[in-house]
């Protein structure tokens, strides 16, 4: 059993509790303030975006910032410049809840991606009742219609849907189910192997105009130059900007690298 394998075992547990309060997060979805433009701002930001990340650890990693404080983390990230921020929900392999989600979006603008192993509509509407404002929607642990359904729950909530894909399959896929912001995760799920050319490899098979993040193994300047240069409007980091004693400070260091447009003259 590979460790996506475990984790999908865990959250299906988790989401048949959940599916029990289905009509309390519907209702509460309905009453939530309208969610922020998360495609927006990665579409139309001049340079490459950075989702910062907030995670406490990873099954790939270990224990990364055990300690941190989900609150003043995304103030530092926001002003530091960051375009969006990521929040880890996943409580038993990532360290993460839903409060740290509520928390964050009290205290701060920025748009919100719940990044979590989204296998069910329930999470959906949590996602909205707790203020987040895209989802990732993981294009290996759902078929077809699941992407597409989830994609337009979400899209009817206000929210983006982040579809996250690793390979060519994935990649197309994911079109075919009418994304309009494709991440390519770099990390390699069942393996949690990491390799920025996952990115460079797929990057022929992305329709020209499609808004693009690369997600994982980006560490530096330069990393984040290339993958602008190459057509990525954003890039999502987490571990590299969570090991530096001023996340903020890195997350500067990471902005203001040029994009090259990929929009069809």
């Amino acid at each position: 059993m590979t460790i996506l394998d475990r984790i999908i075992e865990t959250k299906s547990q988790e989401v048949k509790i959940l599916r029990s309060r289905f009509k309390e997060l519907k209702f509460a979805s309905d009453r939530v303030a309208p969610p922020k433009d998360f495609l927006g701002n990665l579409t139309f930001s001049e340079s490459v975006g950075i989702i910062a990340e907030i995670k406490r650890k990873s099954p790939g990693a270990g224990s990364i910032r055990p300690d941190l404080d989900p609150v003043q983390l995304a103030v530092n990230y926001e002003s530091s410049g960051a375009t969006a921020l990521s929040i880890l929900t996943d409580r038993d392999y990532f360290g993460g809840s839903m409060d740290d989600l509520r928390k964050v979006r009290r205290s701060v603008q920025l748009p919100i991606l719940r990044k979590d192993f989204i296998i069910d509509e329930s999470q959906i509407y949590e996602s909205s009742a707790a203020g987040a404002d895209a989802i990732l929607l993981i294009a290996s642990v759902l078929d077809n219609q699941q992407i597409r359904d989830y994609r337009q729950v979400a899209e009817g909530l206000g929210m983006t849907a982040l579809i996250e894909v690793h390979d060519s399959t994935e990649l197309d896929r994911g079109v075919g189910a009418g994304a309009k912001l494709l991440g390519i995760n770099n990390r390699d799920l069942k393996t949690f192997n990491t390799s920025l050319e996952t990115t460079f490899s797929l990057l022929n098979r992305v329709p020209l105009g499609m808004t693009l993040v690369s997600e994982s193994g980006i560490h530096t300047r330069k990393d984040v130059y290339m993958l602008g240069q190459a057509g990525v409007d954003a890039v999502l980091v987490g571990e590299s900007l969570l090991r530096q004693d001023n996340p903020g400070e890195a997350v500067q260091d990471l902005s203001g690298q040029n994009k090259r447009s990929r929009v069809v003259e």
